[in-house]
């Protein structure tokens, strides 16, 4: 299995997340979260493994610009799931399915050092 990342181009974390991985040439698929035919699918996927709380971006414009009674319906994963399918750039980036199945959202760099050290060490069976 590849590592995809989803996400938006001109994202500063997408791009850091992308970097990381070209610096050390770690093939990788991106999907823009926007043109996605399947978001629903992969969103689903991402909720049952991360939850809506870490999927969910309240810090962004998009997130403060929304009217308060918008903001304050969000209580639980139906109605987050169906307000990041209608807004999906709410959806916190990058969003990545790692080769071992493990999916991580957002770019820290020393957690990301240490999971493509992870992956690049042989595996032992």
């Amino acid at each position: 299995m590849p590592t995809i990342v989803y996400g938006i181009p001109n994202c500063d974390a997408v791009r850091k997340a992308r970097a990381a991985l070209e610096a050390v040439d770690r093939p990788y698929i991106f999907h823009d979260y926007r043109q996605l035919p399947h978001l629903e699918t992969c969103l689903d996927r991402w909720l049952v493994s991360v939850g809506w709380e870490v999927l969910l971006n309240r810090r962004s414009t998009t997130w403060r610009g929304l009217d308060d009674y918008v903001r304050s319906a969000v209580d639980g994963p139906v109605s987050a799931r169906l307000l990041m399918l209608e807004q999906p750039i709410l959806i916190k980036r990058p969003v990545v399915e790692w080769p071992d199945g493990h999916i991580s959202v957002g770019f820290e760099a020393a957690s990301w050092q240490q999971r493509l050290s992870d992956l690049a060490q042989p595996s032992s069976t």
